[in-house]
């Protein structure tokens, strides 16, 4: 027998695109209107699909390593060390999900933290 698929599909990962938040002005009119910076800005869309993602397919599949390092990313500001290493198949699904919606959301497709470091 085949072991189930993980919550977290494709399917689950359109729904995160459907509710991005739109990109429509430019970042100096958005700087002005928001008193944030871009950082700050995309930092903000990327924290609240993170936490659409999180409620709607759980923490279930997602390791304790996983989960820490990409709350320090957050904490950092989404400015800290892009070492978020996705191991499993639902990490790897909602990982290519936050990348999809940071490059939705107006960020370069480097803003997001998944990173694994090279194993010698």
């Amino acid at each position: 027998m085949r072991p189930s698929r993980p919550v977290f599909t494709l399917g689950s990962a359109l729904l995160v695109l459907a509710v991005s938040v739109p990109v429509g002005m430019s970042h100096a009119q958005t700087r002005q209107i928001t008193g944030k910076s871009w950082q700050e800005i995309k930092c903000d869309r990327y924290r609240h699909a993170w936490s659409q993602a999180l409620a709607r397919g759980g923490r279930d599949g997602l390791s304790a390593e996983f989960l820490s390092r990409h709350d320090a990313f957050l904490a950092s500001g989404c400015e800290g060390p892009r070492d978020v290493c996705p191991r499993s198949e639902r990490e790897f699904d909602l990982a290519n999900a936050m990348t999809i919606q940071s490059m939705n959301a107006g960020a370069a497709s480097t803003f997001a933290p998944f990173a694994c470091k090279a194993m010698r």
